[in-house]
């Protein structure tokens, strides 16, 4: 019976206070404050900062750093935190992200890709939209609505039976966590980061164009293993560019002096 309440209890907080809509326009639950993701964003971050080398190459992280702020500086104040944190992981990986808080991290493998300032100034705008559309708040929400969806169905099925099916239903939902917040995005949240970080990219001075070419040399880098769209959370690399390039045609000109970051 209690299980019953606490999943009806999160059913109706959910629909009565967490309407939203992100920057698309989309319709979104979110359940959790701007102080309360702030914190998560910043524990998560430090908890990366201690587990992961951090760049000594000073021209590496001037580099970073300015192409971030240019971004960042076209973005207005936020709730929940007042300055952005940039920092570069000495780290093969071709990634990079955004955490609740303003917290930016870049891998140093994601350079051999992103080849110039535009290119990397695409994946921060995109990672930093992440940010400001609560994408994080979202997929956090969805869990917490899953979770209690999920014990409803323990109690339907009796412990043994779901014990069986937990972990496929668990994968299915997409609930694997790392690092306590960084959850993996949807294809939608994808495609919208998209979007609205080739406008911040753009704003700040950066070549928008630049964002194809990007994606071009993330399918080159993949060396075409990239699985059927169908199957990830991620676009497909065809696909990405052609929203990018449909995007770019209705950007507005935004007349900013082009940034000089390397």
């Amino acid at each position: 019976m209690r299980t019953w309440i606490k999943a009806s209890t999160l059913f109706t907080i959910a629909g009565l206070t967490a309407c939203s809509s992100s920057p698309t326009g989309r319709n979104q639950i979110l359940m959790f404050s701007d102080s309360e993701m702030s914190s998560l964003g910043a524990k998560s971050f430090e908890q990366m900062k201690k587990e992961i080398p951090i760049s000594k190459n000073k021209k590496t992280n001037a580099y970073v750093q300015c192409v971030a702020k240019h971004i960042t500086d076209t973005i207005p104040p936020q709730p929940g935190f007042t300055e952005w944190e940039v920092v570069v992981f000495d780290s093969d990986q071709v990634n990079a992200f955004a955490l609740p808080g303003g917290k930016i991290g870049v891998y140093t493998g994601l350079l051999k890709v992103a080849k110039n300032q535009d290119q990397l100034a695409t994946v921060i705008g995109h990672e930093v939209a992440h940010v400001l559309a609560d994408h994080s708040n979202e997929r956090l929400s969805q869990s917490q609505l899953a979770n209690a969806g999920l014990s409803l169905a323990n109690v339907a099925l009796g412990a043994s039976e779901y014990k069986e099916y937990q972990q496929v239903t668990m994968s299915a939902l997409g609930l694997g966590v790392q690092y306590g917040v960084i959850l993996p995005y949807g294809r939608t949240q994808e495609s919208e980061a998209d979007i609205v970080g080739l406008k911040y990219m753009a704003k700040a001075g950066f070549n928008p164009n630049q964002s194809v070419d990007l994606w071009q040399n993330m399918g080159k880098a993949s060396g075409g293993s990239q699985p059927p769209e169908f199957f990830s959370t991620h676009p497909s690399h065809s696909t990405r560019i052609k929203d990018l390039q449909a995007t770019i045609n209705t950007l507005p000109a935004y007349n900013v002096k082009a940034p000089k970051c390397g």
